[in-house]
């Protein structure tokens, strides 16, 4: 029962606080503001100055092997290949239209 004796000391404190001071208080929340807003604007000036020089921000990433292959990137590479001389076809005027208002 001793053990609960200091929280409720504490709680009995807070509770009935000596003196109500706004402008204390106002005070006190405005420099926590400014010094939270001081520490956001150091940490992302250094993180900007940091990764425009070329710098990572925590542990540099491992170096892997590309997912993907060579072959799967020709293919790609031959659809858009044979996308492009459709679009030449309609663009050139091989392929006509029928104009069905007409």
């Amino acid at each position: 029962m001793n053990a609960h004796l200091p929280l409720g000391s504490l709680m009995k404190r807070m509770r009935s606080a000596p003196q109500v001071d706004p402008v204390r208080d106002w005070l006190i929340v405005i420099i926590i503001a400014a010094i939270a807003l001081a520490g956001i604007i150091v940490w992302n000036a250094w993180a900007f100055d940091t990764v425009a020089g070329g710098g990572v921000i925590g542990s540099p990433a491992a170096t892997t092997t590309p997912v993907f292959s060579q072959t799967s990137l020709d293919a790609v590479h031959a659809v858009f290949a044979n996308r492009a001389a459709e679009e030449e076809k309609y663009l050139s005027g091989a392929y006509g239209y029928a104009d069905p208002s007409l």
